[in-house]
């Protein structure tokens, strides 16, 4: 089947695409910068790439007429606008007009599950775009989930956050609410498995695992696999800002996205009871079960997605290959070049900076101005990075956005998405010649960016320079060794 992906660069649909791939579907992949589409990571004629912005309706004359089929995997409850909302109606009602003058027989749509009579903002905008995509000229099928639990999901790196940082919580009563945890592997085998199925077409199911827990109760549970011992106490009255703000410090979740996954969580989340699993001949992972899947794929470099680099950000609104040139007027640059010795292994260091290999200089440092950045509504250090040897163009890294990682070209350049008086890009280029060119390129808003340059300089200073010649040095023999081993 020829079939429209949308909500590529989204977590879902980086674990749906090589599943559908492999299924020997022909797989259409909108995505509204193609410059953010790594297509070399899945190595497959089968799949074609066009950009789409389905805010924009002129944008959706590249959809191609015959697709057969096509997946709405589209929201925005992670922008900082607060309007998401509105966003997401008018990307659902540009989708739904575009598809119905298409060959498409169906639409599959993951949505949330909505069963409770108050629903948090988040929820009822996701049972509104369920009633928008509806239609005649195709079939719809509705998958509603809850809590989604694998490696690289918001929802287990945000749990994962709270377990492994803190022994003794004092957390809001929220922890009290129901939910149904379901695996990513078994969201993924939903996915696959409805399409083409006339008996799902024009209906709705809740998708959940085995396990109705509390969200104290899925905290506890975590801990018991990892061999943690935490307590847990709830205070019966903490406002929704405070529980934002809560998780805003302590997880890696952004504030806007916290907001909403706090309002989220007042809400029960449990399915109503279908026999879509025993049709399809799904086996429901159970919580713990999913938790060490989702351990085995990190513990192996194996995450294949992650929310972060999904996450939505207002600094590329206007198109993400806009910051892909580094500017040259009326910038400021810190320039350092070094011959280099082994230019493999100095390679090697740049694919594997940041997150837990840190900056090879003055990291303590790094993490200070991260935590700066947090307090004052940044993305601070906490994402870290996706893996720990390999990176791609679009991951999240520190306080970072990957915008060009070219092995073949010895590239890599990265946009900084913290709080700045201006912009700021960090390249790092080996040529033919085996000489490391390091580039830090600020570009300055305003008199308070200028000073603000010259207010960092000093750090710039040994920072940059520590962190070339760590760069550039070669291999020691203890290195070697532990590499070896």
């Amino acid at each position: 089947m020829k079939i429209l992906l949308t909500g590529v660069t989204g977590y879902i649909a980086q674990r749906l695409l090589p599943e559908l791939i492999e299924n020997g579907h022909t797989v259409v992949c909108c995505v509204r910068d193609s410059s953010r589409f790594n297509l070399k990571k899945y190595d497959s004629p089968n799949i074609t790439v066009i950009e789409v912005d389905f805010l924009k309706q002129d944008s959706l004359k590249y959809i191609p007429n015959d697709i057969d089929l096509a997946y709405y995997l589209i929201h925005s409850m992670s922008t900082q606008s607060g309007n998401f909302g509105d966003l997401e109606e008018t990307c659902a009602k540009n989708f739904k007009e575009r598809i119905e003058t298409t060959n498409a027989k169906q639409v599959i749509y993951l949505s949330g599950i909505s069963n409770s009579e108050e629903l948090s903002k988040h929820l009822s905008s996701r049972k509104k775009v369920e009633t928008i995509l509806t239609s005649e000229k195709y079939a719809l099928t509705t998958l509603k989930a809850g809590i989604i639990v694998g490696s690289g999901s918001a929802s287990f790196e945000i749990i994962r956050d709270l377990v492994e940082k803190l022994p003794v919580m004092i957390a809001p009563r929220w922890l009290k609410t129901k939910c149904q945890p379901i695996a990513i592997r078994n969201v993924i085998e939903f996915l696959v498995g409805v399409i083409d199925k006339s008996e799902t077409f024009n209906k709705d199911y809740d998708i959940g695992g085995p396990d109705i827990l509390t969200y104290k109760e899925m905290l506890l549970r975590f801990a018991k696999v990892r061999g943690l011992k935490r307590r847990i106490g709830i205070v019966p009255v903490m406002s929704p800002t405070i529980s934002s703000y809560w998780l805003y410090f302590i997880t890696s979740t952004s504030y806007s996205l916290a907001k909403n996954l706090v309002n989220s969580m007042k809400v029960e989340v449990v399915c109503e009871p279908n026999d879509l699993a025993s049709t399809l001949e799904i086996k429901l992972l159970g919580y713990d079960k999913a938790i060490q899947l989702a351990f085995d794929k990190i513990e192996q470099n194996q995450v294949t997605s992650s929310w972060k680099d999904a996450q939505t950000s207002e600094l590329f609104k206007s198109g993400f290959s806009k910051f892909v040139e580094v500017p040259t007027n009326g910038c400021f640059k810190d320039t350092r070049s070094l011959p280099l010795e082994d230019s493999l292994t100095s390679l090697d260091k740049i694919w594997k900076i940041g997150g837990k290999t840190g900056w090879y200089y003055g990291t303590a440092l790094w993490k200070l101005r991260g935590f700066i950045d947090q307090i004052f509504g940044g993305v601070g250090m906490r994402r870290g990075r996706r893996s720990d040897t390999e990176i791609f163009t679009g991951d999240a890294l520190d306080f970072w956005r990957v915008m060009i990682a070219d092995r073949e070209e010895q590239r890599l350049l990265l946009y900084a998405e913290m709080k700045l008086p201006g912009e700021a890009w960090l390249e790092f280029k080996i040529d033919k010649d085996n000489i490391l060119t390091q580039t830090a390129t600020f570009r300055p808003i305003g008199l308070y960016g200028r000073l603000y340059w010259y207010a960092v300089l000093p750090f710039h200073g040994f920072i940059f320079r520590g962190m070339i010649n760590q760069l550039a040095a070669p291999m020691t023999s203890k290195a070697v060794k532990k590499a070896q081993k």
